[in-house]
């Protein structure tokens, strides 16, 4: 194997490659990239079980004078060729264990791990894949994950449910305490798909789709997903199990609406949080909305004191006064992925579910458990 190509051009498709090397394996074939030379094009794979990503470089600077395949410690490669100066790097292959890379006055000799160790992974396409602007997977990667939960004795909570039906893309999000919804309109009538992708590898997905291209194909099959992106295939295996069913936690009747500016409603939860233990689900506040039509926000630590916020809503709230407590987190989170300046925030009830929604963020509805304090 021998070929030349311009340092740039491989950095950058290295650095996407790589978020699907293995850090932490028993396998140490899985900490390497296994790259294939063609007659006029370069293609990397890297897996970590849970995620794999094919890369595919035809690029002005590339020139190929002899194929092959090798398979090359991930780490070290990525970092050697993220220190070389501008310019073209030559790669080739010695006595078959052996890697050469040279440019300008650089040389490395790198030692080559096996390259049969290395399993077969099939990137299935489908003839019809569904097909969505970038911008609208990132927006549901963003509005979604962050709701997965972290704990694995229910595996599937640590997944987004990503749903099909009619022309509508569903996905949900839920760790039992907290749920983000996103429905968007997808123009055509897919087949009907229903599967658990695993929350982490959609937040590896979404660094993916920083290179800002318009559109994204999804293809589906019973054991992965893969999601096509201009010249990279990044294939996620599935969660198996069945999602909760969550339609019927979503609350459709609203006696007490309330409407705040977001940042300011952000803030005064901020501060009001800062008496309770930070960074901590046990960040408790309460919201009182007082018959004069202000809001009060409170917390109370007997070691420390007690804070009071006072904010005034947009326009006179609907319903009669309540009072309800819930963890400050989960509601800062939840105001994060608004792109809203105003929000609504719909009670039924003082220890009910109540909803966050934006007039700016269609189809996007994030939901909370209040919590007893007495």
């Amino acid at each position: 194997m021998n070929f030349s190509i311009n340092t740039d051009v491989l950095l950058h498709n290295l650095l996407v490659s790589q978020k699907a090397l293995s850090t932490k394996t028993p396998a140490p074939y899985l900490q390497g990239i296994k790259l294939l030379a063609k007659s006029n094009e370069i293609i990397l794979i890297t897996s970590n079980s849970d995620i794999a990503i094919k890369i595919s470089i035809k690029d002005e600077s590339l020139n190929v004078e002899n194929t092959g395949e090798v398979l090359i410690p991930g780490k070290v490669f990525v970092d050697f060729i993220r220190k070389l100066d501008k310019g073209i790097v030559e790669i080739s292959v010695l006595d078959n264990n052996v890697l050469k890379i040279h440019s300008n006055n650089t040389d490395l000799s790198l030692n080559l791990q096996n390259v049969d160790d290395y399993p077969e992974i099939n990137f299935v396409m489908n003839e019809i894949p569904i097909k969505i602007e970038s911008k609208t997977m990132k927006s549901i990667i963003k509005q979604t994950t962050f709701a997965t939960s972290n704990i694995e004795n229910r595996p599937i909570l640590t997944g987004v449910n990503l749903k099909v039906e009619s022309n509508k893309l569903i996905s949900i999000a839920t760790d039992s305490f907290r749920l983000s919804q996103k429905i968007i309109d997808i123009p055509e009538n897919f087949e009907k798909m229903n599967v658990v992708i695993p929350g982490r590898s959609l937040d590896e997905l979404f660094k993916v789709l920083e290179l800002d291209l318009d559109e994204i194909l999804i293809h589906l099959n019973h054991k992965t997903i893969l999601f096509e992106y201009g010249n990279i295939l990044f294939q996620s295996r599935l969660l198996e199990g069945n999602f909760p069913e969550t339609s019927r936690l979503v609350p459709v009747d609203f006696p007490i609406i309330i409407k705040f500016k977001t940042n300011d409603l952000s803030v005064a939860i901020e501060r009001a949080s800062l008496l309770s233990f930070k960074d901590s689900l046990n960040s408790i506040v309460k919201l009182y909305l007082k018959p004069d039509n202000v809001v009060e926000i409170t917390s109370n630590s007997p070691e420390i004191g007690k804070v009071v916020e006072e904010i005034y809503p947009v326009e006179k709230a609907i319903g009669t006064p309540l009072k309800i407590a819930f963890s400050s987190k989960y509601f800062l989170d939840a105001l994060k992925t608004f792109n809203s300046e105003e929000v609504y925030v719909k009670f039924t009830g003082e220890i009910r579910p109540f909803v966050i929604e934006g007039n700016d963020d269609v189809g996007l509805i994030q939901l909370i458990l209040p919590v007893r304090t007495e």
